[in-house]
Protein backbone atom coordinates (compact mmCIF):
# COMPACT_ATOMS: atom_id res chain seq x y z
CA UNK A 1 0.00 0.00 0.00
CA UNK A 2 1.26 3.26 -0.98
CA UNK A 3 -0.15 6.74 0.42
CA UNK A 4 -0.31 9.33 -2.98
CA UNK A 5 -2.07 12.17 -1.24
CA UNK A 6 -3.22 13.60 2.00
CA UNK A 7 -5.88 16.06 3.28
CA UNK A 8 -8.51 17.13 5.99
CA UNK A 9 -12.18 17.15 5.38
CA UNK A 10 -15.03 17.97 7.58
CA UNK A 11 -14.54 18.27 10.69
CA UNK A 12 -10.75 17.45 10.52
CA UNK A 13 -10.86 13.54 9.24
CA UNK A 14 -8.01 12.78 7.83
CA UNK A 15 -8.81 11.33 4.19
CA UNK A 16 -5.52 9.58 2.20
CA UNK A 17 -5.89 8.50 -1.09
CA UNK A 18 -3.54 5.04 -1.62
CA UNK A 19 -2.66 2.71 -3.97
CA UNK A 20 -2.57 -1.29 -3.60
CA UNK A 21 -0.38 -2.22 -6.58
CA UNK A 22 -2.70 -1.03 -9.35
CA UNK A 23 -5.63 -0.85 -7.27
CA UNK A 24 -6.62 2.48 -6.34
CA UNK A 25 -8.59 3.34 -2.85
CA UNK A 26 -9.26 6.01 0.00
CA UNK A 27 -8.85 6.02 3.66
CA UNK A 28 -10.62 7.81 6.18
CA UNK A 29 -9.37 8.26 9.63
CA UNK A 30 -11.35 10.12 12.71
CA UNK A 31 -9.49 13.40 13.69
CA UNK A 32 -8.45 12.85 16.73
CA UNK A 33 -7.78 8.68 17.44
CA UNK A 34 -5.85 7.50 20.64
CA UNK A 35 -5.94 4.38 19.72
CA UNK A 36 -6.10 2.15 16.79
CA UNK A 37 -9.87 2.32 15.88
CA UNK A 38 -12.43 -0.10 14.47
CA UNK A 39 -12.77 -0.51 10.54
CA UNK A 40 -15.36 -0.29 8.27
CA UNK A 41 -15.06 -1.34 4.50
CA UNK A 42 -16.95 1.12 2.13
CA UNK A 43 -18.88 -1.28 -0.58
CA UNK A 44 -20.01 0.89 -3.77
CA UNK A 45 -21.73 -0.27 -7.34
CA UNK A 46 -19.32 -0.37 -10.49
CA UNK A 47 -19.78 3.62 -11.11
CA UNK A 48 -16.12 5.12 -10.08
CA UNK A 49 -14.90 6.80 -7.18
CA UNK A 50 -14.85 9.69 -8.77
CA UNK A 51 -18.31 9.30 -9.19
CA UNK A 52 -19.37 7.57 -6.14
CA UNK A 53 -17.01 10.05 -4.23
CA UNK A 54 -19.62 12.70 -2.41
CA UNK A 55 -21.81 9.40 -1.22
CA UNK A 56 -18.85 7.51 0.05
CA UNK A 57 -16.98 10.53 1.14
CA UNK A 58 -20.14 11.62 3.76
CA UNK A 59 -20.37 7.94 4.62
CA UNK A 60 -16.99 8.05 5.89
CA UNK A 61 -17.55 11.24 7.64
CA UNK A 62 -20.29 9.83 9.65
CA UNK A 63 -18.14 6.75 10.15
CA UNK A 64 -15.50 8.95 11.61
CA UNK A 65 -17.69 10.47 14.33
CA UNK A 66 -18.64 7.18 15.67
CA UNK A 67 -14.69 6.71 16.37
CA UNK A 68 -13.92 4.49 13.06
CA UNK A 69 -11.51 4.41 10.32
CA UNK A 70 -13.46 3.65 6.61
CA UNK A 71 -11.96 3.09 3.44
CA UNK A 72 -12.94 1.86 -0.24
CA UNK A 73 -11.35 0.62 -3.12
CA UNK A 74 -11.90 0.70 -7.18
CA UNK A 75 -13.97 -2.16 -8.30
CA UNK A 76 -12.36 -3.89 -11.28
CA UNK A 77 -13.10 -2.56 -14.45
CA UNK A 78 -14.43 0.25 -13.28
CA UNK A 79 -12.80 4.16 -12.85
CA UNK A 80 -9.42 4.72 -13.86
CA UNK A 81 -8.96 1.19 -14.13
CA UNK A 82 -8.36 -0.99 -17.29
CA UNK A 83 -11.51 -1.74 -19.09
CA UNK A 84 -13.16 -5.14 -18.80
CA UNK A 85 -14.97 -6.19 -22.02
CA UNK A 86 -16.86 -9.06 -20.45
CA UNK A 87 -18.36 -5.98 -17.84
CA UNK A 88 -19.03 -3.58 -20.56
CA UNK A 89 -21.04 -6.12 -22.68
CA UNK A 90 -22.87 -7.83 -19.66
CA UNK A 91 -23.57 -3.80 -18.52
CA UNK A 92 -24.87 -3.23 -22.21
CA UNK A 93 -26.93 -6.67 -22.32
CA UNK A 94 -28.70 -5.43 -19.00
CA UNK A 95 -29.62 -1.99 -20.25
CA UNK A 96 -30.43 -3.01 -23.62
CA UNK A 97 -33.54 -5.43 -22.12
CA UNK A 98 -34.32 -2.71 -19.18
CA UNK A 99 -35.34 -0.37 -21.31
CA UNK A 100 -37.18 -2.38 -23.74
CA UNK A 101 -39.10 -3.36 -20.40
CA UNK A 102 -38.16 -6.89 -20.88
CA UNK A 103 -37.30 -9.37 -18.22
CA UNK A 104 -33.66 -9.29 -17.10
CA UNK A 105 -32.90 -13.24 -17.43
CA UNK A 106 -30.70 -15.08 -14.99
CA UNK A 107 -27.96 -14.99 -17.42
CA UNK A 108 -27.63 -11.39 -17.94
CA UNK A 109 -27.17 -11.02 -13.80
CA UNK A 110 -24.70 -14.09 -13.59
CA UNK A 111 -22.84 -12.80 -16.16
CA UNK A 112 -22.74 -9.08 -14.57
CA UNK A 113 -22.45 -10.35 -11.12
CA UNK A 114 -20.07 -13.80 -10.74
CA UNK A 115 -17.09 -12.75 -12.65
CA UNK A 116 -17.14 -8.82 -10.59
CA UNK A 117 -17.56 -11.02 -7.03
CA UNK A 118 -14.66 -13.14 -8.19
CA UNK A 119 -12.66 -10.78 -9.19
CA UNK A 120 -13.21 -7.97 -6.39
CA UNK A 121 -13.41 -10.06 -3.27
CA UNK A 122 -9.97 -11.34 -3.28
CA UNK A 123 -8.83 -7.56 -4.04
CA UNK A 124 -11.27 -6.31 -0.52
CA UNK A 125 -9.27 -8.89 1.20
CA UNK A 126 -5.50 -7.58 -0.13
CA UNK A 127 -7.05 -4.44 1.27
CA UNK A 128 -8.04 -5.63 4.56
CA UNK A 129 -4.54 -7.35 4.78
CA UNK A 130 -2.58 -3.45 4.35
CA UNK A 131 -5.35 -2.18 6.15
CA UNK A 132 -4.81 -3.71 9.50
CA UNK A 133 -1.41 -3.38 9.23
CA UNK A 134 -1.52 0.15 9.86
CA UNK A 135 -1.13 1.42 13.55
CA UNK A 136 -3.92 3.48 13.51
CA UNK A 137 -6.07 0.46 12.84
CA UNK A 138 -7.31 -2.19 14.90
CA UNK A 139 -10.66 -4.30 14.54
CA UNK A 140 -13.18 -5.20 14.47
CA UNK A 141 -14.32 -4.69 10.68
CA UNK A 142 -17.90 -4.18 9.33
CA UNK A 143 -18.59 -4.02 5.31
CA UNK A 144 -20.92 -1.71 4.57
CA UNK A 145 -23.10 -1.26 1.18
CA UNK A 146 -23.24 -2.90 -1.88
CA UNK A 147 -23.17 -4.75 -4.78
CA UNK A 148 -25.08 -7.14 -2.14
CA UNK A 149 -23.16 -10.14 -3.93
CA UNK A 150 -19.67 -8.86 -3.08
CA UNK A 151 -20.74 -7.97 0.33
CA UNK A 152 -22.43 -12.00 0.90
CA UNK A 153 -19.30 -13.63 -0.23
CA UNK A 154 -16.99 -11.29 1.92
CA UNK A 155 -19.60 -12.55 4.92
CA UNK A 156 -18.69 -15.94 4.05
CA UNK A 157 -15.07 -15.94 3.24
CA UNK A 158 -13.61 -13.51 5.38
CA UNK A 159 -13.54 -13.92 9.49
CA UNK A 160 -12.37 -10.79 10.32
CA UNK A 161 -15.68 -9.10 9.31
CA UNK A 162 -18.02 -9.59 12.49
CA UNK A 163 -21.30 -7.31 11.06
CA UNK A 164 -22.50 -6.37 7.67
CA UNK A 165 -24.78 -3.29 6.63
CA UNK A 166 -25.95 -4.37 2.63
CA UNK A 167 -28.34 -2.15 0.53
CA UNK A 168 -31.11 -4.30 -1.28
CA UNK A 169 -30.80 -5.06 -4.36
CA UNK A 170 -32.56 -8.03 -7.09
CA UNK A 171 -29.73 -8.54 -9.47
CA UNK A 172 -28.66 -11.06 -7.31
CA UNK A 173 -27.53 -14.82 -8.87
CA UNK A 174 -29.40 -17.85 -7.43
CA UNK A 175 -25.95 -19.23 -6.76
CA UNK A 176 -25.47 -16.11 -3.99
CA UNK A 177 -28.91 -17.20 -2.00
CA UNK A 178 -26.93 -20.43 -0.94
CA UNK A 179 -23.81 -18.36 0.01
CA UNK A 180 -26.79 -16.18 1.64
CA UNK A 181 -27.72 -18.95 3.93
CA UNK A 182 -23.93 -19.09 4.79
CA UNK A 183 -23.91 -15.74 6.26
CA UNK A 184 -23.99 -15.95 9.91
CA UNK A 185 -22.79 -12.34 11.01
CA UNK A 186 -24.85 -9.51 12.38
CA UNK A 187 -26.85 -8.02 9.47
CA UNK A 188 -28.64 -4.68 8.68
CA UNK A 189 -30.68 -4.43 5.19
CA UNK A 190 -31.94 -1.73 3.60
CA UNK A 191 -34.78 -1.99 1.28
CA UNK A 192 -36.16 1.39 -0.67
CA UNK A 193 -40.07 0.04 -0.61
CA UNK A 194 -40.45 1.54 -4.40
CA UNK A 195 -36.85 1.09 -5.80
CA UNK A 196 -37.89 1.41 -9.54
CA UNK A 197 -34.46 -0.26 -10.65
CA UNK A 198 -35.24 -3.64 -7.57
CA UNK A 199 -37.92 -6.58 -7.64
CA UNK A 200 -39.37 -6.10 -4.01
CA UNK A 201 -39.65 -9.73 -3.83
CA UNK A 202 -36.79 -11.17 -4.84
CA UNK A 203 -34.94 -8.71 -2.46
CA UNK A 204 -37.18 -10.09 0.43
CA UNK A 205 -36.75 -13.97 -0.57
CA UNK A 206 -32.89 -13.14 -0.09
CA UNK A 207 -33.35 -11.44 3.34
CA UNK A 208 -35.28 -14.40 4.27
CA UNK A 209 -32.07 -16.73 2.68
CA UNK A 210 -29.88 -15.43 5.30
CA UNK A 211 -28.33 -17.73 7.84
CA UNK A 212 -27.48 -14.61 10.01
CA UNK A 213 -29.25 -15.21 13.60
CA UNK A 214 -29.19 -11.35 14.35
CA UNK A 215 -30.59 -9.93 10.59
CA UNK A 216 -32.70 -6.90 10.55
CA UNK A 217 -34.45 -5.46 7.54
CA UNK A 218 -35.13 -1.46 7.01
CA UNK A 219 -37.71 -1.24 4.74
CA UNK A 220 -38.22 2.69 3.78
CA UNK A 221 -41.32 4.18 1.19
CA UNK A 222 -39.71 5.55 -2.15
CA UNK A 223 -37.58 5.09 -4.91
CA UNK A 224 -33.53 3.98 -5.25
CA UNK A 225 -32.91 7.85 -4.31
CA UNK A 226 -35.36 8.69 -1.20
CA UNK A 227 -33.33 6.92 1.11
CA UNK A 228 -34.18 9.16 4.31
CA UNK A 229 -31.48 10.54 6.52
CA UNK A 230 -33.08 8.25 9.86
CA UNK A 231 -32.07 5.45 7.61
CA UNK A 232 -28.24 6.34 7.97
CA UNK A 233 -28.36 7.20 11.44
CA UNK A 234 -29.97 3.72 12.00
CA UNK A 235 -27.57 2.00 10.08
CA UNK A 236 -24.84 4.02 12.33
CA UNK A 237 -26.07 3.15 15.15
CA UNK A 238 -25.80 -0.65 13.53
CA UNK A 239 -22.22 -0.48 13.56
CA UNK A 240 -22.28 1.17 16.55
CA UNK A 241 -23.38 -1.49 18.61
CA UNK A 242 -20.88 -4.27 16.59
CA UNK A 243 -17.71 -2.23 16.51
CA UNK A 244 -17.25 -0.90 19.68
Amino acid sequence: MRFTTERRIGDGVLEREFTLGEIPGILWTPAAASAPVPLILLGHPPLGLHKMYPRLAARAQQAAADGFAAATIELPGSGVRPRWAAAEQARADLKRVMEAGEPVRAEIIDALVLPLVDKAVPEWRAALDALLSLPEIGGPVGYAGGVISVGIRLAVVEPRIVAAGFFAGSLVPRVMFEEARQVTIPLHVLLQWDDEGNDRQAALDLFDAFGSQEKTLHANMGGHTGVPQFAGEDAAGFFVRHLR
